[in-house]
């Protein structure tokens, strides 16, 4: 017997578009997005009232337990889109393309993009990168597929970089970050994500662009702002990042209850009578006398 899973109604709620997210730039209200992994996370956000969520290749690290997002792969990528789309319907979804998905050829970029689509039922997809993937970028969009750019701190540049270090702290590093503003703008992206960058430089990149910017340790001047859901929620404990608040701190209250749980067991006492299912004292009787009967006959 098959079973169907429904998402909650919510409320008559509109389906959230890349036009969405360009009006509330436009209206001045702030653009909401958290990362999700799973269907049940999912579906939270969209009983939360979420405007964006990224299935961000931050999974590699939060769910997955690599050191970075370097070793995530597409086959990983869609199993997790797909898991999200089926929980959140409303949110506009986007898929993170991971390393080596989109650097290699365009055409491939366009086939990996078009995957999170097709396959994982997102209806956008994000890169990292300026100027060096404004062909890949311009490509993806002829295809028809929207594209969310990132700049700033790009995790997929980790070795690069020289570590998760904040980016644009000097006046040429901040001028050539706002050039490729601009450029993923021309190229055709719908937002921006901007990560671990000076406020004030991402205050004047918001403000310059007529396109969403989204925030991640660039300060309350942006369109938006994003944080990986894992961090927000107290269930990442290998580190922090100084940009994060946190609302919750389940890792400790989770490992509260798996002691607790483990405590029960060894006592005895879980499970408990109203933890049990038990037959009729009359099919109890009747099955020992079947038992006795098949004794009897063997």
């Amino acid at each position: 017997m098959s079973t169907q899973i429904s998402v909650p109604e919510q409320g008559g709620r509109k389906k959230v578009t890349v036009l969405t997210l360009r009006q509330k730039k436009e209206r001045g209200q702030p653009i909401t997005m958290l990362t999700a992994y799973d269907y049940p996370t999912a579906i939270l956000l969209e009983r939360a009232g979420i405007d964006a969520i990224l299935v961000g290749d931050s999974l590699g690290m939060v769910v997955l337990g690599y050191e970075n997002t370097l070793p995530v792969t597409m086959d990983e990528m869609i199993h997790h889109c797909k898991a999200v789309a089926r929980g959140a319907r409303t949110p506009l979804l986007i898929g993170d393309m991971p390393f080596l998905s989109y650097q290699v050829s365009v055409s491939e970029a366009v086939r990996n993009a078009g995957r999170f689509l097709q396959e994982g039922g997102m209806d956008a997809v994000k890169l990292e990168g300026g100027r060096e993937r404004l062909e890949a970028i311009r490509a993806i969009v002829q295809a028809g597929i929207p594209v969310m750019g990132h700049l700033g701190l790009t995790p997929q540049s980790v070795h690069q970089l020289g570590g998760f270090r904040p980016q644009g702290r000097t006046a040429r590093a901040a001028q050539r970050l706002l050039e490729d503003a601009r450029l993923l703008e021309e190229a055709g992206c719908f937002a921006i994500v901007l990560e671990s960058v000076p406020a004030r430089l991402a205050t004047l990149i918001s403000q310059r662009l007529s396109i969403p910017t989204i925030g991640i340790g660039a300060g309350p001047g942006c369109d938006g702002q994003v944080l990986v859901t894992h961090d927000l929620l107290g269930l990442f404990e290998r580190f922090t990042p100084r940009f994060v608040k946190r609302y919750a701190q389940l890792h400790a209250e989770i490992e509260r209850a798996f002691r607790e749980y483990i405590q029960d067991v060894e006592a005895r006492r879980f499970p408990a009578a109203e933890h049990t299912v038990e037959m009729s004292e009359e099919e109890w009787a009747e099955l020992q006398r079947l038992l006795g009967e098949s004794i009897l006959s063997e």
